[in-house]
């Protein structure tokens, strides 16, 4: 899920509160631990292969959430079992690709590798209602930042949805600024010895995907009807280089259910500013998902069984910025000439060619004092690959 990086420092933030308690003094060291299974699960009525994350949780001085490996896991669903594979440590992809049917019950089963179970409750996919369209406005943020923003709008005129989780996709391209047709390459290390090779045209233009990874939630109970109106999913600063030249984004809209809603949204408050030293901290808050032998047993996670609608837009900068200049490029692209050679070996241009943290842009004729042949420029502004892959998306327009 696009969220699980922050969905795993939460929860490692919440149970560092519960075993710490009120402190006065910060310790980024944990004294005491307690291992709880978190488990990510939501399928949806989209037809596809469904995937389940199961890991642990971990200490702050450690490096990230240890994969839950070796488990069993399945769906039930009227009398049937949808058998889910460890495709990667934690990740567990359906057998078979399938979608949420409405008004059927589903149920996850889990044992893990040491022979315990968890079980959720009886879950159904909640209400299905598209995304009605996407918004992208130049406009100046509360910060006084001018950028774009993002917005999404959505009716469901049954007043049966209310409760709405949003993701995204974004996808741009990036034109390396300083790209020439040749490169150096080092042929004799050795020797510190280079030549100029032919360069292949994809390392100038490349496309870059990035997924959100917070949890943006609304609900329409204060409203008088159940529309989601210009629904902030996104601002980007005019000054931010993806916006250079094109971008897309592809919104996920999910509606959940009132339980799953609530849990997503005391885990969100969580991120909050302050939160995790705040003095007032909650107890464990749980999911739909227990241990089927141990009710004291801590289990972070919900089982989700959530109907989902994507929408995509395109636009290019010039769209809303005419006559503008582009953003600064994410790379500084400032000019070297590093010496090729020093006292008793090699410069400094032959370790960063063999290192690929420059691009060749010229020769530098004449050289000045300590300059080496060649003039260069960090990797990004010459190779487009060091930020993003050459290959077109499927999905991309011009």
């Amino acid at each position: 899920m696009a969220f699980k990086r922050t969905y795993q420092y939460i929860i490692t933030a919440f149970l560092a509160m519960l075993v710490l308690g009120c402190i006065e003094e910060i310790e980024f060291e944990t004294e005491t631990f307690e291992s709880a299974l978190v488990i990510e699960a939501t399928i949806t009525n989209e037809m596809g292969v469904q995937e389940i994350v199961l890991s642990r949780t971990f200490r702050f001085e450690d490096d990230g959430p240890v994969p839950e490996t070796g488990a069993t896991v399945r769906i039930l669903s009227n009398g049937a079992s949808i058998g889910f594979s460890e495709v990667e440590p934690g990740i567990y992809l359906s057998d078979s690709p399938f979608a949420a049917q409405s008004n059927i019950d589903y149920q996850l089963k889990i044992t893990t590798s040491n022979g315990r179970s968890y079980s959720s409750t009886l879950t159904q996919l909640t209400n299905i209602t598209q995304i009605d369209e996407i918004i992208p406005m130049r406009e100046t943020n509360d910060d006084g930042v001018n950028g774009m923003s993002i917005y999404v709008n959505s009716f469901d005129p049954s007043g049966n949805s209310k409760y709405y989780r949003y993701e995204y996709e974004e996808t741009y391209k990036i034109v390396a600024p300083r790209y020439v047709s040749e490169d150096l390459f080092v042929y004799e290390p050795d020797s510190c010895l280079v030549e100029l090779v032919d360069r292949p045209i994809e390392q100038r233009v490349c496309y870059n995907t990035v997924k959100s990874i917070n949890l943006n939630l609304i609900n329409t109970n204060a409203f008088s009807e159940d529309r989601v109106s210009n629904h902030l999913i996104r601002f980007i600063s005019s000054e931010n280089y993806i916006l250079s030249y094109r971008y897309t984004i592809l919104v996920k809209q999910y509606i959940q259910s009132r339980e799953a809603y609530t849990y997503f949204e005391t885990l969100n408050e969580f991120t909050g500013e302050g939160s995790l030293f705040s003095q007032t901290q909650p107890g464990f808050f749980s999911g739909n998902i227990s241990s089927d032998s141990n009710s004291e047993e801590k289990v972070i996670g919900f089982f989700d069984v959530s109907s989902v609608s994507n929408k995509r837009i395109f636009f290019n900068y010039d769209e809303f910025y005419p006559s503008e200049p582009i953003p600064p490029y994410a790379s500084p692209c400032n000019e070297a000439a590093p010496q090729q050679f020093s006292l008793g070996g090699c410069g400094s241009l032959i370790t960063d060619l063999l290192n690929n943290r420059i691009k060749y842009l010229g020769l530098n004729d004449p050289p000045g004092p300590e300059e080496g042949p060649y003039l260069v420029v960090p990797r990004p502004c010459g190779d487009c690959t060091a930020l993003g892959s050459s290959t077109v998306p499927d999905f991309w327009e011009e």
